[in-house]
Order: structure tokens, then C-alpha cells, then sequence
């Protein structure tokens, strides 16, 4: 699911290649890395994972992908500034839309400029495409799924948000806390002090440590599925084979009060 500069300079003059620049619009036009297009996801959250909102919100964000030249023929990569929530929103969305060639620049355009790389800042259009999607609903977690998950042996819910939100000592929503027997492990932690992400037998000991079992099914969580999104991928680099993200989030749970919920 990620890919090193070293390898990503080689395959930049692939036809097949579409480079997605996941940073805000600023960062974007001040220098990407060359034959990048820009798509910030962030702010594009859905508070209903029941079916209706869910298809439209879905159809909202393969919609943008086509705009951005994305099809199922080409190796797609994302980065943004380290292996941040940004990229690995959008990585988890191609994943769920089942895109074949999905990964993640490791370090993003930061380790990319310590390397030594280049940046441009010019940009062309891309042409509008068509984007099938293959829908893999086993790495998304509605609200139905959670409630169903909540005492369950076999399943852990992971709230990847800082502690003060998992506390409910910051509240981001009507109601502050956290869904009830959730396991704190905030999302920062995924990652090395290079933006990378830690190796994958560290992932697996830290999370084996709270509790978080590779024979569980696992669902991770946060505000609005940004986080979470980040820490999917982190559970998946450390083997875990049954990992889903929550799309609503706190955003979904924390604004509706006949959810269960826990804080302190």
C-alpha cells in the first residue's frame, strides 16, 4: 500500500501513472511533484452512513475522482505532506471503490524533498474520465455495523482521536466521549518522526499491546473518517486482515443522542 520516492521517480514517466496531490490548494500551487493533480479531500464528511446518504456521498467522491483524470487501468499514488490522514483518505476511498493500483507516497512530498526531488509548479487539466467502481464493503463500517459491534469478543472498535477527545474533555460534537468500549490509540502514533510510517512489526506490538488482536475484526473511528482512514492503513501494513473504517465517524455518533456513548 506504499511507495518509497526512489521508486516513484522511477515510475514518473509511466503513461499508466496518475499522482494525486492530496494538500490544500496553497501547498499544491507553491510545488508538487510533477504530472501531480490536486484533490484536498479534507472538509467532505458524511454525519449518515444509513444507505441513502451513503450511496450519494459515495457517488459525491467517485464524481471528484473522475474530474481528476482517476481510472481503474492506471497505477494511482497519493501523497501529501508525510503519510498523513489527507492522502490516506483518499487512499481508503480508491481501496473501497475497489481501484486495483492504490498506494501511498511514505513521507510524502517531505521525505520527497529531503531526498533531493524537484517540484514544479505548473499543472495542466486533466481529462474527465469514467470510474467503474467495484465496491469492497468489507473496509467500511456504518453505524448499524458499529452498534452491532459494541461487547462483541471478536470485534475491537479503535478510536484513533486525541485523548482529549476521546475523554470528552474536547467535544467536537453535540455530545463529547466515545463509543462505548473503545480502544484509544491516537492516530500520531502510526507514524515515525520522518512522517513514515513505522515498521510494520512496531504497528503490530503497539496495538497487540491495548488489546487490538490480528484475530479480531478491527474498526477504526474518529472525527470524520480522516483519522481513522490513516490508522486502516496502519493496521493493514501490520497484517491485520479484517479492518474497516467507520465513515461517520464522531461526526455521525456524537450528534445523534440515541447513541450509546462514554466519557471520563
Amino acid at each position: 500500500m506504499l511507495i518509497a520516492p526512489d521508486e516513484l521517480a522511477a515510475a514518473l514517466s509511466d503513461p499508466t501513472l496518475r499522482l494525486i496531490d492530496a494538500r490544500p490548494a496553497s501547498g499544491f500551487a507553491a510545488g508538487h511533484i510533477a504530472g501531480a493533480v490536486h484533490l484536498d479531500p479534507f472538509g467532505l464528511s458524511l454525519c449518515d452512513t444509513r444507505p441513502q446518504p451513503l450511496a450519494a456521498f459515495e457517488w459525491m467522491i467517485l464524481h471528484l475522482l473522475e474530474l481528476r483524470g482517476v481510472t481503474r487501468e492506471q497505477q494511482v499514488v497519493v501523497y501529501e505532506e508525510d503519510s498523513g490522514m489527507r492522502a490516506a483518505r483518499l487512499v481508503w476511498f480508491l481501496t473501497l471503490f475497489g481501484h486495483p493500483s492504490v498506494r501511498l507516497l511514505d513521507g510524502g512530498v517531505g521525505r520527497w524533498r529531503t531526498a533531493g526531488r524537484p517540484l514544479v509548479t505548473d499543472a495542466a487539466e486533466p481529462e474527465r474520465t469514467a470510474l467503474t467502481a467495484d465496491r469492497r464493503p468489507e473496509c467500511l463500517a456504518t453505524v448499524e455495523d458499529v452498534g452491532a459491534a459494541i461487547g462483541r469478543q471478536d470485534v475491537v472498535i479503535v478510536d484513533t482521536r486525541s485523548l482529549e477527545e476521546h475523554t470528552g474533555r474536547l467535544v467536537r460534537a453535540r455530545r463529547g466521549g466515545a463509543i462505548p468500549g473503545a480502544i484509544h490509540v491516537e492516530w500520531t502514533r502510526n507514524l515515525a518522526a520522518n512522517g513514515c510510517y513505522r515498521d510494520a512489526a512496531e504497528l503490530r506490538a503497539m496495538y497487540e499491546a491495548v488489546g487490538v488482536a490480528p484475530e479480531r475484526e478491527v474498526i477504526t473511528y474518529c472525527q470524520g473518517g480522516y483519522r481513522a482512514a490513516q490508522s486502516w492503513i496502519a493496521l493493514r501494513l501490520a497484517g491485520y486482515p479484517r479492518v474497516r473504517s467507520y465513515l461517520g465517524s464522531w461526526n455521525e455518533w456524537g450528534n445523534r443522542s440515541d447513541l450509546p456513548i462514554v466519557n471520563g
